[in-house]
């Protein structure tokens, strides 16, 4: 059992320790051994984008034994947990792909929930938060644009256009992730309301029912030949789409202030997922190296093995305990306040986990390449989340400025 420096150097909760134990069991015994079954009827085109009855049962499994919504510090709707304390839980969710929409979860809902519950009128909310909180419906966050550098979100063009008591909007986005599963029911659309304000204050975001005329799926975009179905990462069409003007998120001219707000609590959700996968894959590696004789003796007796052992578990802890301080200040400071940590964890955890995952599939042979483990898959996934919420190289920039201008003021 591997022991946890991260339990005596931070004060978890006796509710966060007890949540972990519980997430942990239900991982292990329920998530994990549904996997191939989760595969398989993802491989079969029949049923390639419809949901497995099977994660509905997990859903209600989880639900029953109260493991739901722990991702809201919001205790009316969630388990009232700080970030700190969801922190080992979101690590533990990372471990499959498949386990954190079993506890209502995953992204892009827990954002977009969140951006509900803070930016939305009672209105707003009532039609979607209940049903995305029990988790009949999902939903997806529509940002990123194919014609621009999105990276920096000043540079979002979707003209959303004011006409009487309607917005009309017309363009395309992509990688907009949840947006092929049949349960998606809103999209949160981000889009140019104020073509002449300044840059932080064009733009704007409205909720837009995914059943509107003129909302249309154009393709399921792939990440090295995976396509995530039924979930997708998919690029929308928006063809003379019109929406109540009662369905702008706070006021116009404010989302990037909303991007900024859901984004930052969202990459530290991220970057503990993407731990918790790295440490499977670091078990697996160990496994193999234990088991796998090549050249008259285990693998682990190797000095390449034993490097690539060694350093994952380095790189794992630093990530961990990296993150965990981003999460503790977000609770002490805010999004402001823990910015650079912030920063620090998205440039760090990504580029770790693609490592770890790396030397695993290497210990593999070509067998971790193949769909007979779960390594190349894993890759993938966090490979894609050096880009996803800002690449590297902006979060690089921003926290190299902050620091310059923090050294010239002292």
């Amino acid at each position: 059992m591997r022991t946890d420096p991260a339990a005596s150097l931070f004060p978890f909760s006796e509710r966060s320790r007890q949540l972990q134990a519980e997430v942990a069991r239900f991982v292990a015994e329920r998530v994990i051994p549904a996997e191939a079954a989760f595969q398989a009827h993802a491989a079969d085109p029949a049923t390639r984008w419809t949901i497995p009855p099977l994660l509905e049962t997990l859903k209600a499994e989880a639900r029953a034994q109260g493991l739901w919504n722990l991702f809201l510090p919001d205790a009316e709707h969630g388990a009232g947990l700080s970030n700190l304390d969801y922190a080992p839980i979101a690590e533990i969710t990372g471990r499959s792909v498949y386990a954190p929409e079993a506890f209502n979860c995953s992204a892009p809902d827990t954002g977009n929930m969140e951006v509900l519950l803070h930016f939305a009128t009672p209105e707003q909310r009532a039609p979607w938060l209940p049903r995305l909180l029990s988790g009949e419906i999902r939903s997806a966050f529509a940002m990123t644009e194919p014609d621009v550098a999105s990276s920096d979100a000043t540079n979002i063009a979707l003209p959303i256009v004011r006409e009487g008591d309607t917005f009309v909007i017309n363009g395309r986005k992509w990688w907009t992730t949840g947006a092929g599963d049949p349960r998606c029911a809103v999209l949160i659309v981000m889009g140019v309301t104020d073509p002449d304000a300044p840059p932080h204050r064009r733009q704007s975001m409205v909720l837009v029912p995914m059943d509107t005329p003129g909302v249309k799926v154009l393709r399921p975009l792939t990440v090295f030949g995976y396509d995530d179905a039924p979930h997708g990462h998919v690029e929308i069409a928006f063809d003379d789409v019109r929406v109540p003007v009662a369905n702008l998120l706070r006021e116009s001219g404010s989302g990037f202030e909303i991007a900024q707000a859901r984004l930052g609590p969202g990459r530290i959700h991220h970057c503990m997922r993407l731990i918790g996968l790295a440490q499977r894959a670091l078990e697996t590696m160990v496994e193999r190296a234990r088991s796998r004789v090549t050249f008259g003796k285990p693998l682990g007796g190797h000095g390449m093995a034993q490097e690539a052992i060694a350093l994952s578990r380095c790189e794992i802890e630093q990530a961990r305990l990296l993150t965990l301080q981003a999460a503790a200040a977000l609770d002490a400071y805010g999004n402001k306040g823990a910015k650079d940590l912030i920063g620090m964890i998205k440039i760090v955890a990504p580029r770790m986990a693609c490592a770890v995952i790396d030397r695993a599939m290497q210990v593999h042979g070509a067998g971790g390449l193949s769909q007979d483990h779960f390594l190349a898959q894993a890759y993938a996934g966090a490979r894609s989340l050096r880009l996803a919420d800002g690449p590297d190289e902006v979060h690089i920039a921003a926290l190299a400025r902050s620091m310059l201008k923090a050294q010239q003021h002292t």
